[in-house]
């Protein structure tokens, strides 16, 4: 592993400067930078500060989806169920470059199984006691509320319920027991990881010099009314922060966090998610291109879930312990492969198409003896202080909703900082969502204004990675730049504007995060190397540096991701 300092980072260098704000942000998910978009907008002087890279926890183990939460019905999450569905329509319109309509449809393979158990389990028991599946009579009954409670958003088409010979017309590489198919649409977010650092970037440009965030920046004590940080990119210098107001967003650490702040809580009680990526073109053309959501014979909900020409497969939801690491296991993929021989019986899946995993911990509110799968998705914000310092922490939340519950948090922030909202985000565009070209029409002509020098397909490749800030990327690009021959589709320029403008400090932020290299496979020594020279002279790195983080790199993705590069990106078996 590589221990050595990086360069001195501006980032940093901008608090430890200024060591206070109105409000300091702890935690850089999702969640945590939406609330610092919402705060920059009204113009607050608000700091985020993030244990390692941004988007780098719960919110880099998403399932890819922006969804309304059907299965949260049973559990009378109505409110939860039209705040996510209004979000995921809010989303199609304010980031299109990375939120799109997703068909899906589930196989049912009985009428009335759960019409019972489902709201006894709601009503009577909580949660208790094994889920047992459900048929077609409660599906209907769900997909009927999830199209009332989407009616008005006018996005997406209403689910549709075919019979069997019809269901097997459409998708005949289905289990033929089926006894139907319910459709409907939900949407994907095909790069997850990109869209949070969109939403990072408008705040920063929203707020400029009173909008400072950091990565790998942990707080890690608090006295006589200042949080103490650490800068862990560069020998664990540490400084003192002050802030009129801090909030807590540091998901399924949020107990360990308030910890280190010296506040007891034993708010949190995550449940770890797994998912598999497939290089398999047989059960990639078996979806159709739609999501396959299905329900496994223990209750669970798993999906899949064609995506960049992969198949991705997940969840589980086991109890899982944040202070400690998480890794797909072996049961895990033993799981997946049951599932998808229950759902495609035709298809061979084995260990050799697996060319990516990883797992994450859901921010899920402490359950006790809640089946993990009934625990509400749904947030709360606690307030509390810590020597005369308010302090906000988060419980809760998911992906979809993360404008909604930033809105929220920046509310009781500007309550308690004496201000009002300014600027409203519902309809405000995220990133590369903004003049993004929703047309065929509009796309040839935003791709043709831009052609000269640079290739029509290289453009396009440009404007599905970053939308309408595929600008920025091609200002800084030499006229028929070259691809990489080791990374097919990316060019030195690419990766060093990236590593110059987004805070890379680890080669696999670049690799795990601010690109999909690592997510479709195929991540052998050889790529590594070269990524790392392409973002070296861009970050200051030395010739033992780069070395360094090629090898750090290797072992987080032998241990993390259970892939060996050395081995051309074999999955590392069991």
């Amino acid at each position: 592993m590589n221990d050595r300092p990086s360069p001195a980072r501006p980032a940093v260098e901008a608090l430890r400067e200024r060591p206070s704000a109105d409000v300091l942000i702890i935690g850089g998910g999702i969640n945590g930078i939406a609330t610092f978009r919402e705060l920059a907008l009204q113009g607050v002087d608000v700091a985020l500060v993030e244990r390692g890279d941004f988007v780098s926890g719960a919110s880099s183990a998403s399932s890819h989806m922006v969804h309304g939460g059907i299965r949260y019905l049973e559990n009378g999450e109505f409110r939860l169920v039209k705040e996510a569905v209004t979000e995921r329509n809010r989303l199609l319109r304010t980031a299109p470059h990375y939120v799109r309509p997703l068909e899906t449809t589930i196989p049912i393979f009985s009428t009335f199984s759960g019409i019972l158990s489902a709201p006894f389990r709601l009503l009577v028991t909580h949660g208790r006691g094994k889920p047992r599946e459900r048929g077609a009579a409660l599906i209907k009954i769900g997909l009927t509320l999830y199209d009332t409670f989407s009616r008005d958003g006018g996005q997406v088409p209403r689910h549709r319920f075919l019979g069997k010979r019809r269901s097997l017309a459409e998708l005949p590489q289905l289990n033929d027991d089926l006894s139907y198919t319910a459709t409907y649409y939900d949407a994907s977010m095909h790069d997850p990881e990109r869209l949070a650092l969109d939403v990072l970037h408008d705040g920063i440009v929203a707020g400029g010099d009173r909008a400072r965030a950091a990565n790998y920046l942990p707080a890690v004590g608090f006295s006589d009314g200042a949080v103490r940080l650490r800068d862990e990119a560069n020998g664990g210098e540490e400084f003192d922060f002050t802030a009129k107001l801090i909030i807590n967003t540091s998901g399924p650490w949020t107990d360990l966090t308030n910890a280190a702040l010296g506040e007891g809580t034993r708010f949190m009680g995550g449940t770890k998610g797994s998912h598999v990526v497939l290089d398999h073109p047989e059960l990639l053309a078996a979806t159709g291109g739609r999501e396959i959501f299905f329900e496994h014979s223990d209750g669970r909900i798993v999906l899949i879930y064609p995506l960049k020409d992969r198949v991705l497969v997940g969840t589980t939801d086991i109890e899982a312990d944040p202070a400690k690491p998480v890794v797909c296991t072996p049961d895990e993929v033993d799981y997946f492969f049951d599932l998808i021989s229950h759902v495609f019986p035709q298809i061979a899946v084995d260990r050799s198409h697996i060319v990516y995993t990883f797992s994450g911990i859901r921010p899920l509110p402490r359950h006790d003896d809640t089946a993990p799968g009934f625990v509400s998705r749904d947030y709360r914000i606690v307030a509390s202080e810590r020597a005369g310092v308010p302090l906000l922490s988060l419980v809760g939340g998911k992906w979809t909703t993360f404008r909604a519950l930033a809105a929220h948090l920046a509310d009781d922030a500007l309550e308690i900082l004496h201000q009002r909202r300014t600027v409203h985000t519902e309809t405000l565009p995220i990133g590369g969502g903004d003049d993004f070209p929703r047309t065929p029409a509009a796309r040839t002509i935003w791709v043709a204004t831009r052609a000269d020098g640079h290739g029509r397909d290289r453009v396009e490749q440009l404007l599905d990675r970053y939308g309408t800030r595929a600008d920025e990327v091609l200002a800084v690009a030499p006229e028929h730049e070259p691809e990489l021959a080791e990374l097919p589709g990316y060019t030195a320029s690419e990766l060093a504007h990236l590593a110059a403008t987004e805070q890379i400090v680890h080669l696999d932020d670049l690799l795990l995060r601010r690109t999909s290299i690592a997510f479709v496979g195929g991540v052998t020594a050889e790529r590594i190397r070269a990524a790392a020279a392409a973002i070296a002279p861009a970050l200051g790195w030395d010739e033992d540096r780069t070395a360094g983080e090629v090898a750090r790199t290797i072992e987080l993705l032998r241990t993390a991701h259970r892939i060996d590069p050395e081995k051309g990106g074999a999955f590392i078996g069991g």
